[in-house]
């Protein structure tokens, strides 16, 4: 009893002060309870109901003050002790919470149950920044509307053909940024990586989304800022995610309305904007069913062109997709690369020489840049972008999955309407599945090497840092061919150095949670350009 009214002292010092009256309120419940009763075990409980294990809850807010600052770490230790067979059984709140924390549970829920668990739990935020609750395709809700809109940028924005046609587009961007860094090591300053790669990963993502003429009134900077804004929303502490009756709270419904409503309006401003441009000039240099001559892609074109195709694709629902692309393509790629960076300069001389040594032995003698067909043979560096996200999945917690109809899973009953939480970090950690789970160890996705034929496209359920089954990452071939350009020419193009005095095991990995994971502290790198032979 002492440690519990510890751990809520502790607890409202650091939470918002929305949850301290209910800490406080639990507490008096609590204290009431035990007062009365003899205070049964929730282990009990969930034995007699057939529900996966729970650690002990609080009255009203149920396992929430468990959940701390890095909710895919708090979750990953709570399930060490209370899990079994990688299934656990949280109340955020109000809300009955399915943790999955082993590749054997994930692929129950994916695969075997896939049909059951394809759904998403609504989310008023998503509802309001994303022309309803079921436009877009990452929040919306498993249906007809859902179908439709998978299937059109399945076939029509990220086949592998696509994703190839758009490979001028890639280096041209590619080479804005080289070019930058060379200014950076010719005056030899340091750079801030993360934002070098978050610019290079939004501008990709920009191009491919509206076009070459993306930079235009300064509309690159513009989605950058937005897409943050998003990150914040969305990743965000809202009482009504854990409370669902607080949402007919008036007061504290607007309150949070406001602030999504505005940068809504913003969104909505620029992307209509951006259409508008498209139906007056639909072949504009020489672009015709969104390819130009230079074969290079535009999405917007694409969507208007096929449109007619599926039936009740609106346009808000164009909309609400660009956003989905905007937010993922830019954040997943931009992050791997920093992740991937900061590892390698870790240890340089082993890490970083052999990847500098197989990318420069791969491109022909005298180029000047890395190009894409060169690196097909480039084993090592797609090894260490899967290393990467083995250890530091973008979306650790993928997004949340909701339990359509009550089922059984691995002998424990699941109600209809749980949330299922994929612990994508957790599971890439694994130690049964991985040996030295939290060391960065490229050679192990090599030939020969222990998770050598492991594959990341959501079959093998140890890795699954894009999710699997029907609500698997659609873009993640975009963002893989992103992602390895880029990091090839950083290798090709530059010797990375640390600033001076500072040591490579200071280099600090802290983590800041959001709807995707970022490094606390800037990665700060000083470049010196390597002479291309």
């Amino acid at each position: 009893m002492a440690r519990c009214v510890e751990v809520v002292y502790h607890l409202m010092q650091q939470t918002p002060l929305q949850l301290q009256a209910l800490l406080l309120l639990s507490l008096i419940i609590l204290l009431l309870r035990l007062a009365t009763t003899g205070g049964g075990g929730s282990s009990k409980q969930a034995k007699a109901k057939c529900l996966p294990p729970s650690p002990p809850a609080l009255p009203i807010i149920g396992h929430l003050h468990l959940v701390g600052d890095l909710p895919h770490v708090s979750l990953r230790s709570l399930s060490r002790t209370h899990a079994a067979d990688g299934l656990m059984l949280l109340h955020l709140g109000s809300v009955p919470n399915l943790v999955v924390s082993s590749p054997r549970a994930a692929q129950a829920v994916m695969r075997t149950n896939d049909h059951l668990f394809a759904s998403r739990p609504p989310s008023r935020i998503a509802d309001a920044l994303l022309y309803g609750w079921s436009s877009d395709i990452a929040f919306s809700p498993y249906g007809e509307h859902w179908r439709q809109a998978r299937r059109l940028v399945t076939t029509h924005l990220f086949t592998v053909k696509k994703v190839q046609l758009f490979r001028i587009a890639r280096q041209q961007e590619v080479k804005v940024v080289i070019s930058r860094i060379r200014e950076a090591a010719a005056a030899s300053v340091a750079v801030d990586l993360g934002e070098v790669v978050n610019t290079y990963a939004n501008d990709v993502v920009c191009r491919a989304v509206s076009g070459k003429f993306f930079r235009a009134e300064g509309r690159n900077k513009m989605f950058r800022e937005l897409i943050e804004e998003n990150s914040a929303l969305v990743g965000g502490f809202h009482m009504e995610d854990y409370f669902p009756r607080l949402a007919k709270v008036r007061l504290l419904h607007r309150f949070v309305r406001n602030n999504v409503e505005t940068t809504h309006k913003r969104w909505d401003e620029l992307l209509e904007a951006i259409i508008r441009d498209h139906e007056k000039n639909p072949m504009h240099h020489g672009r015709e069913n969104g390819v130009d001559e230079q074969g290079e892609s535009d999405f917007i074109d694409v969507l208007l062109s096929v449109q007619q195709e599926f039936h009740g694709i609106t346009r808000d629902h164009i909309k609400a997709i660009l956003m989905d692309l905007f937010g993922a393509g830019t954040d997943t790629s931009s992050l791997v690369l920093e992740f991937a960076m900061a590892e390698l300069m870790r240890k340089p001389d082993q890490l970083m020489v052999k990847l500098q040594a197989e990318v420069r032995r791969g491109t022909p003698a005298g180029q000047e840049f890395v190009e894409e067909h060169n690196l097909a043979g480039m084993t090592y560096l797609k090894a260490v972008v899967k290393e990467t996200l083995r250890l530091h999945p973008p979306a650790p917690l993928l997004l949340p999955h909701l339990a359509m109809a009550d089922c059984d899973l691995d002998g424990y009953s699941i109600p209809s309407e749980t949330r299922v939480i994929v612990n994508a970090w957790a599971i890439g950690r694994d130690p049964g599945s991985w040996e030295k789970p939290d060391d960065f160890v490229p050679e192990r996705f090599l030939e020969g090497g222990t998770a050598a034929a492991v594959d990341l496209t959501g079959k093998d359920f140890q890795f699954v840092p894009f999710g699997a089954g029907r609500r698997i990452c659609p873009g993640l071939n975009f963002g893989l061919a992103t992602v390895e350009i880029m990091l090839a020419n950083l290798a090709y193009c530059f010797d990375w150095e640390l600033p001076v005095g500072m040591k490579r095991d200071e280099i600090d990995m802290t983590e800041v949670f959001g709807l995707t994971v970022r490094r606390k502290e800037k990665l700060m790198l000083v470049p010196n350009t390597h002479v291309v032979a």
